[in-house]
């Protein structure tokens, strides 16, 4: 997979996880607060990747991590929200996966001799 080509799952993934956040907190006490947190850092991402902005793709690898985090404890302590923790879980493997993949390729990739 292509850098570029892994920039756009990258895209593909925090569009995702926007849309879910919005889904998931459209009708708490307050809609516009709760989306503003959860779904502003991976809007601001997804405009720094769609600029082609490395540094916004490692963020996005860094805040992955905590994404994960956050729907794996959701998961086990909430059962009514399990399905979209879950789906969080899901989107936030496919950012991580997506903003490492360069790196491990560079890595770990068959060299062309």
């Amino acid at each position: 997979m292509t850098r570029r080509r892994s920039e756009r799952l990258l895209a593909a993934g925090l569009a995702a996880l926007i849309a879910l956040f919005t889904a998931w907190f459209h009708d708490a006490t307050q809609p516009l607060a709760a989306i503003a947190v959860f779904a502003g850092p991976p809007l601001l991402l997804l405009a720094g990747v769609l600029r082609g902005s490395r540094t916004a793709v490692f963020w996005s690898g860094v805040l992955g991590l905590f994404w994960f985090s956050h729907g794996v404890m959701l998961a086990y302590d909430r059962p009514g929200e399990r399905a979209l923790a879950l789906g969080e879980v899901a989107l936030s493997l496919l950012v991580i996966v997506a903003a490492s993949w360069p790196g491990l390729h560079a890595r770990f990739g068959r060299r062309d001799r």
